[in-house]
């Protein structure tokens, strides 16, 4: 037996035993140590929408995830209470219902003439009803851009434009037909052409929207011209409609030229 430590015997034959030499030591190698990639940490990138979460446009594990679309914003696509919040702007498109009906109103008025010349009540009251259709289109469209928010400078443009489209259109028919004098027909119509100008030439300081006198100038014009559309009506009550209409319309005319050098004073003083 050999001890512990001691190298082993081989047996070289039969005449004994010969040892072995020993082996040379070998010494121990160290495991070459393995390369562990380093985590990439998250760098949030600056710019609208990058907020250094997935999905938001940052660069994540060295890849760039896809920014989300922006939401809240009505326009073409995205309607005006998706996404709504803190920040949203929304804009209002021009072909919204109340610019359609002012605009249904300019198309309307040739009708309205058509009917007006046809000889016979029953035309009459006829054109007597598309100017009733025609007004109420006006008040329609008032309303719903002021109760669903769609007032637009088309707008605030247009509609006083076919207001004047439509009650001209009666008042030279009229006149022309011998039913109301001509001098009436050139004082409102000269107001109503003379506020639109105005209108344009002060269009670069800011726009002129209606009054609620204008409001009321146009209702009663309406009425006056309603009553000497429809046959049969006394001419007391046709001059006194007509009358009350006419003194609005040169009170408002003036009060327009007022608000227009107001406006003009108020956007040099800004400039200055």
């Amino acid at each position: 037996m050999t001890e512990r430590g001691e190298p082993p015997m081989d047996v070289a034959g039969p005449g004994g035993m010969t040892p072995e030499p020993a082996a040379p030591p070998v010494a121990a190698v160290p495991a070459a140590p393995v390369a562990t990639p380093a985590p990439v940490p998250r760098v949030p990138q600056t710019g609208a929408g990058l907020s250094g979460e997935p999905g938001s446009g940052a660069v994540i594990d060295g890849r760039t995830a896809p920014e989300p679309s922006p939401v809240g914003v009505a326009g073409e696509g995205v309607s005006a209470g998706e996404g709504a919040g803190e920040g949203a702007v929304r804009r209002v498109s021009t072909w919204n219902i109340a610019n359609v009906l002012t605009i249904a109103r300019l198309a309307i008025v040739p009708v309205f003439t058509a009917f007006l010349f046809v000889e016979g009540e029953g035309w009459r009251l006829a054109a007597l009803g598309v100017f009733l259709l025609a007004s109420l289109t006006d008040q329609l469209d008032g309303w719903l851009a002021r109760k669903y928010a769609l007032i637009t400078d088309f707008g605030k443009i247009a509609d006083p434009i076919a207001d004047k489209a439509l009650i001209g259109a009666a008042l030279l028919s009229l006149s022309y037909l011998g039913e109301i004098p001509w001098w009436i027909t050139v004082v409102i119509i000269a107001r109503e052409a003379g506020v639109t100008l105005l209108r344009f030439l002060v269009i670069r300081h800011g726009v002129i929207p209606a009054s609620y006198g204008g409001k009321v100038k146009t209702v009663l014009q309406i009425v006056a011209i309603a009553l000497y559309i429809v046959p049969g009506v006394p001419g007391v009550i046709r001059w006194v409609a007509m009358g009350l209409a006419l003194v609005v319309t040169v009170g408002t005319g003036a009060d327009y030229v007022v608000r227009a050098v107001r406006l003009r004073q108020v956007a040099r003083s800004a400039r200055s």
